[in-house]
């Protein structure tokens, strides 16, 4: 697709995102769905860009309901009351970004096909419509009440002592209070909105959370938890300090629910088919995770990334449900406890930039190099996974930034070390 990325449609403002564009957008999701919910993170360039949207809709004739600065998967719980939801917002990506993400009313995004048909709309409009056909704007109020009553009814109370980083971001109001109203003993960071995002990336990397894990540490805390810019993903500090991967809180859910298998993406680490058995793969991106789990029936799903999927709560990744019932969890046992319990691997993983107009040509590169490897099974799916008797290392071009990721995961350091080597040569070949 010319637009959509594995999240959604993304840009720097007033480069690759433009305020044209989100008019465009606004006017072709108007004429597919007549009532819609929109709603924003902390990004200066927000409001900007939901008035773009909603001019957009309503010359198309569309009715929008603005439920304001929310969560997305507090939008996208909303969306069930409407044709669809548009939430603003650009997630883990840095301040100068932002995009769009389009939400069903079950709370998946957008598949394949509806992101294709909106891109078909875009690039041959309708006529607008005329004067008294124009669509009109309301603010929408209680979705952010609504979300949280959903989790307090799904979600064990909890007397855990909790660290929650919001990053300045989409969560600054109702992660905090979602652990109060649980419960909780709730030390907030980072709490007020700021879309310059001062305090630190809104991507929760390991690097960045720094202070929550010293304040889990000064203050003795059960877990920390913290969240990336729109709410959608959450990565813990465990009460040792250390910090908890996305791959091993899938697994720390998975076996919590007893669940019969999971859905993750060619990223995810391989002590998910150590601890669950089952474990379909797919894309990697949300939308991805929502599809699979839809086909397959299986009751959790999630992303290394820190994005969790409970299909009986709803198809959106819920970073605010999944810091709850870690709280939950916290409270009867040590995290730390069950976090040793798993087992671990040694892993690696980086990402390196790279020109946006050359993508076709390093993914030529990258499927000659990628092909000629020396491997038990290499997978396609998205991007290119090279299996070997001990471990495994991936390949992909990001959906949402101009970066190459990488990954290698291995049985043991040295191994890991073989491998990493391994994709640093390639990755830089076919960067020079």
């Amino acid at each position: 697709m010319r637009l959509f990325g594995s999240s959604g449609i993304r840009g720097v403002i007033g480069e690759g995102f433009t305020i044209e564009l989100a008019e465009s957008i606004g006017e072709a999701v108007g004429g597919m769905h007549g009532r819609i919910v929109l709603g924003r993170d902390t990004r200066t360039s927000g409001p900007m860009v939901s008035q773009a949207l909603v001019c957009g809709a309503a010359a198309a004739g569309a009715e929008v309901h603005d439920a304001g600065m929310v969560s997305t998967p507090t939008l996208a719980r909303a969306a069930s009351k409407f044709g669809c939801g548009i939430m603003v917002t650009a997630s883990h990506n840095p301040a100068q970004y932002n995009g769009v993400k389009l939400w069903n009313p079950d709370g998946s995004a957008f598949d394949t096909r509806q992101m294709e048909a909106v891109e078909e709309r875009i690039d041959s409009p309708l006529p607008a419509k005329g004067w008294q056909d124009v669509g009109r704007s309301f603010a929408m109020e209680g979705a952010e009440r609504d979300h949280i009553d959903a989790i307090l009814d799904c979600v064990d109370p909890s007397e855990a002592s909790v660290a929650v980083d919001c990053g300045c971001g989409a969560t600054f109001r109702i992660s905090p209070l979602t652990l109060r109203e649980l419960g909780c003993s709730v030390l907030s960071l980072n709490a007020q909105p700021d879309g310059f995002f001062p305090a630190r990336t809104p991507e929760p990397t390991e690097e960045a959370l720094t202070d929550l894990r010293a304040a889990v540490l000064q203050r003795k805390a059960d877990v920390g938890i913290a969240h990336d810019g729109d709410g959608d993903r959450m990565v813990a500090i465990d009460d040792r300090g250390r910090f908890v991967s996305g791959d091993r809180l899938i697994a720390l859910f998975a076996s919590a629910m007893n669940a019969r298998g999971v859905v993750a993406p060619m990223d995810a680490s391989m002590v998910l088919d150590d601890m669950v058995g089952r474990v379909e793969r797919c894309k990697v991106g949300d939308v991805y995770v929502a599809e699979a789990l839809k086909r397959t029936g299986l009751d959790f799903g999630g992303e290394p990334s820190g994005t969790y999927i409970f299909p009986k709560q709803t198809y959106c990744p819920d970073g605010v449900l999944a810091g709850a019932m870690l709280a939950s969890m916290a409270a009867e046992q040590k995290l730390s406890e069950r976090l040793d319990a798993l087992p671990s691997f040694p892993s690696a993983r980086g990402s390196r930039p790279f020109r946006a107009e050359l993508r076709d040509d390093l993914l030529r590169r990258l499927e000659a190099e990628m092909s000629g490897l020396d491997c038990d099974r290499l997978l396609t799916l998205d991007g290119f996974r090279a299996e070997f008797p001990d471990g495994w290392l991936l390949v992909r071009l990001s959906g949402t930034e101009p970066k190459v990721r990488t990954t290698a995961e291995a049985r043991d350091e040295g191994e890991l070390r073989r491998l990493s080597a391994m994709v640093d040569e390639i990755v830089g070949r076919c960067l020079a």
